[in-house]
């Protein structure tokens, strides 16, 4: 007998964490499935967290993980369509999978909302008024990162170890081909260089997102080029506060042995970072907001109304996209941001 992925009662057996969610839905509640690539992500939860909350006393949420396969992904969506969802949240795993998701999609009358990782935009262009993507733009993130690098660099002139002029940097990026991974690591390069900072590259590596890789990548770096480190850049908190503890067992952050470290998402273990003095600065990654955009969307979707930016509280661009603004956050103002990632 064939397995069944989705009934209400498993879907809440999926998140039994969040009590937000309900075993039974009223006749007048829409189905929404929402697909989640990783359950791991540490950002991603909060992104589920926001959405589960929107969604309370509006819709039945049936919501899956990936596990990060793609296969998996399929999967799920051609179970979420036979259970008779109204509307799809996809967080792809393959962002270039998303014309493939898209189609099953269609071929059932099912409108789509894609949400964090943006699919190619000739696949945003195959369902016009069906279709939305929410989402953050990158290369933005990159360049906040950059300049509170590039503010610690001016203004601290010890920060030049060796004296050359250069700042030498090691990076921790995360997945390849993920879109936030290459615009990341190549605008805050660019913001550095925008701000005449002469830069070298002494290493890099993928640490997929995730603190134990971070720590596992930087303990090479430091074997390897420790000597040669004057700032390590991260494409997000998770891969930053892994290479703090790399760097904390080395010995840094102690009797003025320092070096700066930047990351995006400003989550609470990296806000608290912050506090501590171990990470010099995050970008916000606003998870409260684009959950509540992405569920909106998919909330007006299925009920047949067409989404407009007044009707989900969030400006539609081109007819198919949200972009959730990021915000610089240090020293100066992390603490507001502790508010700010409460769920409400």
């Amino acid at each position: 007998m064939k397995k069944r992925f989705l009934i209400p009662a498993f879907a809440m057996a999926l998140v039994v964490a969040f009590s937000l969610l309900r075993l039974h839905r009223q006749p007048s509640e829409p189905t929404i499935g929402c697909i989640i690539y990783r359950r791991d992500d540490v950002y991603m939860n909060y992104l589920k967290q926001s959405i589960i909350a929107t969604a309370k006393d509006k819709a039945q949420l049936l919501i899956v993980n990936s596990n990060g396969s793609q296969s998996m992904q399929n999967q799920q969506i051609e179970e979420l369509l036979q259970e008779g969802v109204r509307t799809l949240m996809i967080n792809p795993v393959d962002r270039s999978a998303a014309g493939a998701e898209l189609e099953k999609a269609k071929k059932a009358d099912v409108p789509v909302v894609f949400f964090n990782k943006e699919p190619y935009p000739e696949d945003m262009k195959k369902w016009p008024e069906k279709v939305y993507y929410v989402g953050s733009k990158a290369e933005t993130s990159g360049m906040m990162s950059g300049q509170i690098l590039a503010d610690y660099w001016k203004n601290n002139p010890k920060a030049d170890l060796n004296g050359d002029g250069k700042l030498q940097y090691v990076m921790l990026k995360g997945e390849t081909g993920h879109q936030d991974t290459e615009l990341r690591s190549k605008y805050v390069i660019r913001c550095l260089r925008g701000n005449g900072i002469a830069v070298q590259k002494v290493a890099e590596g993928s640490a997929y997102w995730e603190r134990n890789e971070g720590r596992i990548l930087m303990s090479s770096f430091l074997t390897s080029v420790g000597d040669r480190i004057e700032a390590v850049i991260a494409n997000n908190d998770e891969m930053a506060l892994g290479a703090i503890e790399a760097l904390k067992a080395a010995g840094f952050f102690k009797e003025g042995k320092y070096l700066p470290v930047i990351s995006v998402d400003a989550t609470p273990p990296a806000l608290q970072a912050i506090e501590e003095g171990t990470l010099l600065g995050t970008v916000f990654n606003d998870s409260t907001s684009q959950g509540k955009a992405a569920f909106n969307l998919a909330y007006l979707l299925a009920q047949g109304i067409h989404p407009t930016s007044k009707a989900i509280g969030y400006t539609i661009t081109d007819d198919c996209y949200v972009w959730i603004p990021y915000q610089s956050v240090d020293r100066k103002n992390f603490k507001a941001f502790l508010e700010k990632r409460k769920v409400n």
